[in-house]
């Protein structure tokens, strides 16, 4: 350990601030996922980024980003943070190739100031990112997609480049527009969904879509579930399968097919958004195929809970076989307590809200009942978000095949794990 890292905290404020950067001592409201950092930094270049990284590793001290805030919560606490790396200052569009149908940002943009940049030029990110605020680095992060991923798929798939600073300092870049590469490694996909523990996203690259001149949304309440079976288990759910399945094959071509089920005794809502040419003749056709299993209606807005989470914490995530998610439902309701469900059918991801009140024993024994239902659907439960309290009596992550590659990857880019220690899946 340097010197300076156990003797006192002034000489290290002041490297710190001599990289150029701003620092300043971290108050309570920093704290990340209960772990309060010893400084904040607002570094507003790549390069700042990659000083106060090279820094961090001269005095093995620990660096956790954060963007917007709005999924610091989500995730395990981080084993240790002395860096808090407030990317509110990489706020620059850099590049808006409209012709090309590409933009290249700064990691701090929120996704909310981009959506009016690109709407000034006709143009959108189609990602639907269900919380305000976002910024496009912390997106990438916490791989966050709303319905239309679809038709137009994650981040992972509209990000075409992007540029990160690693534990050391490098700065190496991918993908679109490309620099350099780093061994071969595709990093777009290595830091979409890596919680910040490879390295910091410092800026990133789109491909983008023309903004639909029509959208549409047809609804339809779906039959409530059958009785309880003899074992009280919750009866069937009628037609969701069925219905997510015929809409995805239909010519009509919705972009995102969505489910509402605030009350796991009651009949879910299904929704569907067609948008483009001839979008109402396409929601006319929509209708009448959704009209088959309720009363369908057609409307220019989306309904209220449309691209919005179903609560807050605990939050968790369910993905399963489309064709499966029926079955899936079916399993969340036979395991209580009451929740509330939303998400895409048609890719087969939906996110669970529990009350704020659920006891320890009762949140166990729900995630642990519903990940034993979803294995032979072939599926998986994670923990998004949950008080420390509830969080550890489970492993936020369950079963995970790809654990061991993981591990030598988090080994190959933060060999010291100072890169947001811990917050990824098994500990990395």
């Amino acid at each position: 350990m340097d010197a300076l890292h156990g003797t006192g905290a002034a000489p290290l404020t002041d490297a710190l601030r001599e990289t150029g950067v701003t620092v300043r001592r971290a108050g309570p409201g920093d704290a990340v996922a209960g772990v309060l950092p010893r400084w904040v930094a607002l570094p507003g270049t790549t390069e700042e980024v990659a000083a106060l990284t090279r820094l961090s590793a001269e005095h093995d001290l620990a660096v956790v980003p954060v963007g917007g805030g709005t999924k610091l919560h989500w995730g395990p606490p981080p084993e240790r943070c002395d860096l808090l790396l407030d990317t509110c200052g990489l706020n620059q569009v850099l590049e808006h190739a409209s012709g090309d149908l590409v933009v290249r940002v700064q990691a701090g943009v929120t996704t909310d100031s981009l959506a009016e940049t690109l709407a000034a030029r006709g143009q959108e990110l189609s990602l639907d990112v269900p919380l305000a605020g976002a910024t496009v680095g912390g997106v990438l992060a916490t791989a966050t997609a709303g319905p239309r991923r679809f038709r137009y798929g994650t981040a992972r798939d509209l990000l075409i480049g992007v540029t990160v600073v690693l534990a050391d300092g490098t700065v190496a870049r991918s993908g679109g527009r490309v620099v350099k590469n780093v061994a071969g490694y595709d990093l777009g996909k290595l830091f979409t969904g890596s919680y910040g523990t490879l390295g910091v996203i410092t800026e990133a690259a789109f491909r983008l879509h023309p903004i639909p001149g029509d959208r549409r949304w047809i609804t339809v309440r779906m039959p409530a579930p059958g009785p309880p079976d003899g074992d009280g288990r919750p009866g069937p759910l009628p037609g969701v399968d069925a219905l997510a399945l015929e809409l995805a094959a239909s010519q009509a071509e919705p972009s995102a097919i969505e489910l509402d089920w605030p009350d796991l005794r009651d009949a879910p809502t299904v929704a569907a958004l067609v948008e483009g040419s001839a979008a109402g003749d396409r929601a006319q056709a929509v209708r009448a195929l959704m009209g088959e299993y309720g009363t369908a209606r057609v409307a220019d807005r989306p309904p209220g809970w449309w691209g919005t989470l179903p609560g807050d914490e605990p939050l968790l995530e369910l993905r399963v076989r489309p064709a499966r998610v029926g079955d899936a439902l079916r399993t969340v309701a036979a395991h209580g307590p009451p929740a509330r469900v939303r998400g895409s059918v048609a890719s087969g991801i939906l996110q669970i809200a529990l009350p704020p009140d659920v006891e320890g024993s009762a949140f166990a024994g729900f995630v642990s009942s519903v990940r034993d239902g979803l294995g032979p659907l072939g599926g998986g439960l994670t923990v998004l978000a949950a008080p420390y309290g509830l969080a550890r009596r489970v492993d936020r992550w369950g079963p995970v095949s790809a654990l061991p590659l993981m591990r030598r990857v988090k080994e190959r880019f933060d060999p010291g794990r100072r890169m947001s220690p811990g917050r990824s899946v098994g500990g990395i």
